[in-house]
Parts: C-alpha cells; sequence; structure tokens
C-alpha cells in the first residue's frame, strides 16, 4: 500500500534549510518518493498554520521510513533541526 510523507515547516534559516533541501531532494527519490506538493500555495482551515508543506508519495510506508533513516537524511534532519520548526509524518493512503 502507497503512503505519503507530510512535512509542515516553518522555516527560520532560509540558507541552512536550503542544505536540508538539497539532501532531501535526492534521498526522497532515491527511495521511491515522488513530491506531489512542495512549498505552493494553500489554504489552512483548521489548526496550527505553518509557511511550507511538503507531501510526497511512495509505494509502501516501508520505503518512506527507509528514506528516513537513511544515514544521509538523518546528517540532513539534524541541519532541517537547526533551521526550521517542524511536524512530519507518515501515513498509508486508502487506496
Amino acid at each position: 500500500m502507497a503512503a505519503l510523507w507530510i512535512a509542515h515547516v516553518d522555516v527560520t534559516d532560509a540558507t541552512k534549510y536550503a542544505e536540508y533541501v538539497d539532501v532531501a531532494s535526492v534521498v526522497i527519490p532515491e527511495h521511491g518518493g515522488t513530491f506531489i506538493a512542495r512549498g505552493g500555495k494553500f489554504i489552512q482551515f483548521e489548526g496550527r498554520e505553518r509557511t511550507r508543506n511538503v507531501v510526497a508519495r511512495f509505494p509502501s510506508i516501508e520505503a518512506a521510513e527507509a528514506a528516513y533513516n537513511d544515514p544521509r537524511y538523518q546528517e540532513a534532519v539534524k541541519i532541517a533541526k537547526m533551521a526550521s520548526e517542524r511536524e512530519l509524518m507518515v501515513i498509508e493512503t486508502a487506496d
């Protein structure tokens, strides 16, 4: 079953965050992830608004987990945590 990687982000240091994006842009596709929304226009109906939202589709929740646990991605996460406030989750799709 496919899975969606969903991130809600407020970037606090754009230069540093760009370093994270460079790594994520390589690692996520290497694990089968395809970006379907990446920082585009959005409408917040409920809950806490974040200025950047990203959704990637993976072939499985296991593939998304493998991307997250990839050592290169984990190094990038350290940068992301210094340069942003964020929530990240993966959820299986209904199809």
